[in-house]
């Protein structure tokens, strides 16, 4: 009998570049064990030895698993990458750091202002990526990649429709393929656009890097032009900082209230930080949780909070991006329709506690429901959908309508839900780009299965028997549209004060 063919990974020596790599980093976190190696988030001292960890779960999945399911830009490949680049970075931080032993060695990297100190830095946000990119694709060491869900809807329509499964793709063959939907002029306008998108800086796009830039600069209609606005643009903008250096670079502006820097938060990848000198002359940092950063910006330059950018005056106006993003059009079936009506209830009111209409709409997964369940289960300190245990990466305020439609687009409508009455469609606008749509997760779907113990299990409900001549009313499917409503997300997070609506990743007081 033939021997079975070993894994891909075993070809090129992947066990061996783990278990090098994974030493690497206990080499790192050793040289990392003095007390004046402690700085702010993100910290080395925590990265590595969690890194390795991680790593050494990687490995030993992938000596359990049997086969290696993924073609080209799966595990195999992901990991070649990932490890070559986790090398050269871990040699960098060797290079900076005094030897195992030699404590009076190299003791300028202690010293604040030491030329020591930048590199270091600028590597432990780079470590940080890496860390959240791996754990993201390769939870408790186990890939999956091929099953990653974008947050942003129309940026997970675009990775699937231009790179199917892969979780990695060469700079050069991404580049192309987002410019069939966001066109971008070659030369230093591309160059930046890489700097921000490979956070990593291993020359490769991640399904996960993707996702993150999407995030950063919603909405998909206006991604880079977003991205210009705000990355290239805006003097605010800062790269690759940590939260000591944001500290550092607003003591100068101290006397002058207002200042203020954003940047890529570093411990919550997809959303931003903001640091600025309050009225007190105190230096502050915030993550605004869940929300635009344009809309942030120009609430807190209304406020008089966010007025001199890096210190400068000329504010730069962020109106333009402010454009109501596309609504969906969820089609409700007629068996559905009736399930309402027993319920004595509607489509557009919130299923969980029955009372008030759903104004929130949660992402990636979709579902619906009114702002004070989610608030009231985030309370509770579960961060995934009520309905189907999804991340929670993010929300947005919706109101819903009954759609107004043409007699033969309802009549059309009714045909298709009689031929199939046990589907939920849904039809989502993404602009010109975009030649089809994802149906909508099912609205009302709660998660079923031994794994889901503690949840209450409902029967479907019976509905009454008509008896002859009563004959069952024919009824159309209806149409719902779903429409974002960015001013009822600003009017919902009011509250006195900025920190208290906008949510703190962190704050300190320079007295």
């Amino acid at each position: 009998m033939a021997a079975a063919a070993a894994p891909r990974g075993w070809q090129w020596g992947e066990p061996r570049a783990l278990s090098r790599a994974v030493k690497l980093l206990q080499r790192l976190e050793e040289q990392c064990r003095d007390p004046r190696m402690v700085t702010g988030p993100p910290s080395l001292r925590d990265l590595l030895p969690r890194t390795a960890q991680l790593l050494g779960e990687v490995a030993k999945a992938r000596r359990e698993a049997r086969e290696d399911p993924e073609g080209p830009g799966g595990a195999d490949d992901f990991l070649a990458i990932y490890l070559a680049n986790l090398e050269v970075k871990g040699r960098q931080v060797a290079e900076l750091l005094p030897p195992r032993g030699k404590k009076d060695v190299n003791q300028d990297v202690f010293r604040e202002g030491s030329r020591f100190r930048p590199p270091l830095a600028k590597l432990a946000p780079l470590f940080s990526h890496m860390h959240a990119e791996l754990s993201a694709l390769f939870p408790a060491g186990k890939y999956c990649g091929h099953l990653y869900q974008l947050t942003k809807g129309s940026a997970h329509i675009f990775w699937r429709q231009y790179c199917g499964v892969r979780c990695v793709l060469p700079w050069a063959e991404f580049q192309s393929l987002l410019c069939v939907c966001h066109p971008v002029e070659p030369g230093p306008t591309m160059q930046a656009l890489r700097s921000t998108l490979d956070l990593t800086c291993n020359g490769h796009v991640s399904v996960f890097e993707f996702d993150v830039f999407t995030r950063l600069f919603q909405p998909w209609p206006t991604l880079l032009r977003n991205w210009q606005l705000l990355a290239v643009n805006h003097p605010g903008y800062m790269a690759f900082l940590t939260y000591d250096e944001v500290q550092t670079r607003l003591q100068a502006y101290r006397d002058k209230p207002g200042s203020y820097i954003f940047r890529p938060s570093c411990t919550r990848l997809g959303q931003w930080a903001i640091g600025y000198v309050s009225s007190d002359g105190s230096i502050l940092q915030t993550i605004p949780l869940n929300k635009p950063l344009l809309q942030v910006l120009l609430k807190g330059q209304k406020d008089g909070i966010f007025l001199f950018p890096d210190g400068k005056k000329h504010n730069p106006d962020l109106t333009e991006l402010c454009r109501v993003e596309p609504y969906q059009r969820i089609q409700v079936s007629e068996e559905q329709l009736l399930l309402y009506q027993a319920m004595n209830s509607t489509f557009q009111l919130c299923k969980i506690c029955a009372e008030r209409d759903k104004d929130v709409r949660i992402k990636p997964c979709g579902h619906l429901l009114c702002s004070c369940c989610l608030a009231a289960w985030q309370d509770s300190d579960s961060q995934t959908c009520p309905f189907c245990r999804c991340e929670i990466k993010g929300r947005e305020a919706v109101s819903i309508c009954q759609a107004q439609e043409r007699p033969t687009e309802v009549r059309t409508a009714a045909d298709d839900s009689r031929n199939n009455c046990h589907q939920e469609a849904a039809e989502q606008k993404l602009g010109p780009v975009i030649p089809s749509a994802p149906s909508l997760l099912p609205e009302d779907q709660f998660p079923q299965g031994p794994q889901d113990k503690g949840w209450l299990t409902l029967a479907p409900l019976a509905l009454p028997r008509l008896r002859p001549p009563l004959p069952l009313p024919k009824m159309a499917s209806v149409l719902w549209e779903v429409t974002s409503r960015p001013r009822a997300r600003e009017e919902a997070t009011e509250a006195p004060g900025l920190e208290g609506a906008l949510g703190l990743e962190g704050v300190t007081k320079q007295k």
